[in-house]
């Protein structure tokens, strides 16, 4: 069988492997198709090197069908269609307060632990989320990506009728936006790429860039003066900081969802002065998995558009240097059998 190994240094290799029988507990999966993520993208660029073990396969926004069962496993059956859901917490303690997905100890399958850019993977079953058999596999494979968004957009409160700020458009950006437009509110983008700005426009969003607008004063034109109930933090960089407590309303909540690895500052004051709330949410829980489930299920949302590229698994190298070349595009696939 195929796979394929981050090396260090910017490097990946198609090896063949042997395939393995799953042992108790797990299941070998025939993966169809892997998205591939930013933190992939941060593992190419050398910046995991003191985390992942190198040489390692990657990769956790996946499809598949289950190829074969180990010993004791009644719940899944060849032939099944599934998700994985890549959190390891099997040493979770009474102090982690039963949120499993932040647990002290969690591990990220496919970062440290081997993932699914491969031909056949083994998962415990733990792991696992039954599809539909009409469920398009290509479109599955965002269903992590989502996943995150439908947590993000749980842990904002954010109900109908409410307005939604979202800083930033790329791919969780855009699924954020439309997870909450699906909640029935009214959704406005901050974006400073202007193909993403017009990409965020052809999926019926109101988006804008605060280059070239004052997002405050846009918001209050949108909303009465009331600026937004709920603000989502997609960016990652300070600028965003600095306006999402300008453009949150009276008691808005601040959603944080990038990730910032260095300290920075963030006007506090203006925490106070409007009773703000911030909000961590990170990665997902099973109900979030099941939500985005049932929408990839509907396919009511113009989720085929978030796919800018499908490329064989054995142009892992190429695909990784198009996407260092090509910061416009979204999500690309790997098409696993290929």
């Amino acid at each position: 069988m195929k796979a394929t190994r981050y090396e260090g240094d910017k490097t990946f290799k198609v090896i063949e492997k042997e395939m393995a029988d799953p042992a108790a507990g797990e299941v070998r999966i025939k993966v169809a198709y892997v998205g591939v993520c930013g933190t992939d993208v941060h593992i190419y660029h050398g910046m995991m090197d003191k985390r992942v073990n190198i040489p390692v396969t990657i990769g956790h926004e996946m499809s598949g069908v289950i190829d074969a069962v180990g010993d004791g496993v009644s719940d899944y059956a060849v032939g099944d269609k599934v998700v994985v859901r890549p959190l390891d917490d099997r040493k979770v303690k009474s102090s982690d307060k039963g949120f499993n997905h932040i647990c002290e100890e969690l591990k990220f399958i496919g970062i440290d632990s081997e993932g699914a850019m491969q031909q056949y993977w083994n998962v415990p079953t733990f792991t696992l989320h039954k599809l539909k058999e009409t469920t398009n596999l290509k479109l599955a494979a965002l269903i992590e990506p989502l996943s995150v968004a439908t947590h993000d957009v749980r842990r904002s409160g954010l109900v109908k009728g409410e307005t939604a700020v979202v800083l930033g458009g790329g791919p969780i950006g855009l699924l954020v936006a439309m997870v909450a437009k699906e909640v029935g509110a009214q959704v406005i983008i901050s974006e400073v790429n202007p193909k993403r700005i017009e990409k965020a426009k052809a999926l019926g969003f109101d988006a804008v860039s605060p280059m070239e607008v004052d997002l405050v004063e846009y918001v209050k034109s949108k909303t009465e003066n009331r600026r937004a109930d709920v603000v989502f933090e997609v960016a990652g960089v300070q600028p965003a900081l600095d306006i999402m407590c300008e453009v949150a309303g009276i008691r808005g909540r601040i959603v944080m969802v990038a990730i910032h690895g260095e300290k920075k500052p963030v006007d506090l004051f203006k925490f106070f002065w409007k009773e703000l709330s911030l909000i961590g949410a990170r990665v997902y829980e099973k109900e979030d998995y099941e939500k985005s489930i049932e929408l990839i299920t509907a396919n009511e949302l113009p989720f085929e558009e978030m796919i800018t590229d499908v490329q064989p698994l054995s142009n892992i190298q190429q695909v990784f240097e198009n996407i260092d070349s090509n910061p416009d595009g979204l999500k690309v696939l790997m098409d696993c059998q290929l």
